[in-house]
Formats: C-alpha cells, sequence, structure tokens
C-alpha cells in the first residue's frame, strides 16, 4: 500500500477543527477536533480559548512575535508535522481552509518563521500541551491589506485509508489556527459577482409536478480586506412579472482577498413556461458602497411537452395530406373512365 497524505484528508481535518470562517470575526472558535487542538497560547492564568485566532497588524519590514499552543486532548502521545501556510477559500462553497503540506505558501505563510525544532516533528505528551514560539516578518515590500494564513499541526499517524484511482492513499488529520496580519495602508474593499447561469429540470408533463432549477454565480474578491458578502437573489418573467424574490442574506462565510468561489442557488419551483431574466446583487454590510449585479437570461419551455406536441403535430399533417391524396385521386378516377368510354 502507497501512503501519503491526502490533501482530502487535511481538508477534512481543517473543515472540521476550522470549520468556516464565520462572518465576523468576534465569534471565531478555536480550532479543535476533539483528540488536539491548535491555539493561540494564552495569557498566564486565562483559559486556553482566550484568543480564538491570531491578530496582528506589522507595517512592511517590521517583526511580530506570537506562540502557538498544540494541545493533546488524547490518552496517548501523539507526533505532529507543524508547519504554517497560507488560507483560501474552497472554489465550491466558499469554506475556510489552509492549503496542505504539499502545497507551498506564497503569502503570510512564507512570513511566519517557525522555531527548528519544528523542522522535523513535535511530539506532545498525552493530556499535555507544546508551547510554540514563532515570528512573522512583514517584507519590505508586503502589499498594504490583509493577509491571512495559519499554524497548522499534521497528525503524523495514518488514520485511515482512502481510494484513489488504483493507488490507496494514507489519510492523516490536521487542525489549523487562523492566523490574520493586516499591512498597514490603503484599504480597497472589492467584490464582483459573476458567471450566472441557470439550470432546469422540468417535468415530463408539464404543471403536474414542480420544475427545479440552480442557479449558480462566482463570487470574486478584488480588494485587498477580507469581505462578507451579502447577496440577493431575485427573477422576473415576461412583462416584467416578479418570479423570485429572496431578501439580501448574509452567507456566513469571509471572502478572502484574490480568492473566487461558487456557490449554488437552489430554486424548487422554477417557472416551467417563461422568459426569465435572474438577477445576483452582491454587497457586504461592512462596505455599503461595495454592491456588483450581475444578471442572465434563460427560457423556460416544458420541451417533453413541446415535442410530444410537434409529434402529435407532424402525424396530424402527414395524416390530413394522405387523406386529401386519396381524395382527390378517388376523385379523378370517374373522370378517366368517361373519357375512356367516349374513346370507343
Amino acid at each position: 500500500m502507497r501512503t501519503r497524505t491526502s490533501p482530502y484528508g487535511l481538508l477534512l481535518g481543517l473543515l472540521l477543527g476550522v470549520g468556516l470562517l464565520p462572518a465576523t470575526a468576534a465569534t471565531a472558535t478555536a480550532a479543535d477536533n476533539g483528540t488536539w487542538g491548535v491555539f493561540p497560547t494564552p495569557a498566564a492564568g486565562a483559559a486556553m480559548t482566550d484568543r480564538a485566532y491570531f491578530f496582528h497588524q506589522g507595517p512592511a519590514g517590521t517583526s511580530v512575535g506570537d506562540s502557538v499552543t498544540i494541545l493533546n486532548s488524547s490518552d496517548k502521545e501523539l507526533t505532529f508535522q507543524v508547519f504554517a501556510t497560507d488560507a483560501v477559500n474552497t472554489p465550491s462553497g466558499g469554506a475556510f481552509a489552509l492549503l496542505p503540506v504539499e502545497t507551498k505558501p506564497k503569502d503570510v505563510g512564507t512570513w511566519i518563521a517557525l522555531p527548528p525544532e519544528t523542522a522535523s516533528t513535535v511530539t506532545v505528551p498525552a493530556k499535555g500541551r507544546k508551547d510554540i514560539p514563532f515570528t512573522v516578518k512583514v517584507p519590505e515590500d508586503a502589499t498594504p491589506g490583509d493577509h491571512v494564513g495559519g499554524i497548522v499541526a499534521l497528525n503524523t499517524a495514518v488514520e485511515g485509508v482512502q481510494q484513489d484511482g488504483k493507488v490507496q492513499v494514507g489519510v492523516k488529520r490536521s487542525v489549523g489556527a487562523r492566523l490574520y496580519l493586516r499591512v498597514p495602508g490603503p484599504l480597497t474593499p472589492g467584490l464582483s459577482v459573476e458567471d450566472v447561469k441557470v439550470e432546469r429540470s422540468a417535468p415530463l408533463l408539464p404543471w403536474v409536478k414542480d420544475a427545479h432549477a440552480a442557479i449558480t454565480y462566482t463570487l470574486v474578491n478584488r480588494g485587498n480586506v477580507v469581505v462578507d458578502p451579502r447577496v440577493t437573489v431575485s427573477a422576473e418573467g415576461l412583462f416584467g412579472r416578479e418570479v423570485l424574490d429572496r431578501p439580501a442574506r448574509e452567507l456566513k462565510l469571509a471572502l478572502l482577498p484574490g480568492q473566487r468561489i461558487e456557490l449554488t442557488e437552489p430554486w424548487p419551483d422554477a417557472p416551467q413556461s417563461d422568459w426569465v431574466t435572474v438577477r445576483i446583487t452582491a454587497g457586504a454590510a461592512a462596505h455599503p458602497e461595495l454592491v456588483s449585479k450581475s444578471e442572465t437570461d434563460f427560457i423556460a419551455v416544458p420541451w417533453p411537452a413541446l415535442g410530444l406536441f410537434l409529434v402529435l403535430l407532424g402525424a396530424l399533417t402527414v395524416f390530413l395530406v394522405l387523406r386529401r391524396r386519396r381524395r382527390l385521386e378517388t376523385e379523378e378516377q370517374p373522370d378517366s373512365e368517361r373519357d375512356l368510354a367516349q374513346t370507343h
């Protein structure tokens, strides 16, 4: 069996431990999967969950120091690979995740300097903890805005096996503590909604049961700060008739700078016969001036029923043509016999 760290296993561990990045950082929870956790090291006498994540500000060219704690809640010692990396939104759904160990970071993950002891592995005793100091060295050419990453503890033990094509892949779990670093300077929030599409599924016989549709669209953070998107979904039929009106709602995710995510909006009672314009409007509560709109049109036609109608119409047309042809042949036959009689 070939064993390697699975990015899917890592992502699963992160989703279990970190979860979705909440709409407001104040409600963030610490990263813990029940067996071990990764936390910002609390002050003496403070609870382990005193800080749910790291947040620092540092101008270009400066350094910021802090410490991360790995807490082992299990009854046996655990060995971890500890590394720093960048944060991303998952392309589908926009969940918060940290890059797997196989993927090299390009942003704040490269700025974090861990101590030499983490170059190999770190062992944490049963029911124990390990505090690891680190430094964030902000480069001289760091761009203003939010830079998001984290520090990850990857369990070196293989906890399961997945089939990846013809290869069996060992799955290792990991948990990461999020780190937000803001570089002072001009902050430019940016959000755009793009690529609105509609896929329909209609019953064979229209109006016997509801038609279903799925509206997909892409949100892109084109600015340099994290934004908490809110989306309004609406649709109009012929003559401006309203067929869908879903008021603005928070998506309960944070869209990181430079990230692009695809979201799906189910529409269980979509029109079955109409010309529809679907419109997506995206904004952010913290940035009222940030508004983006995109739309698409589609024609809702009960194609199976229309196809059956056309087949029946074609059959009826053929029947009428043949019937008329036979009638004409019948009318012409007596005239031909009369002409033959007159020649004798």
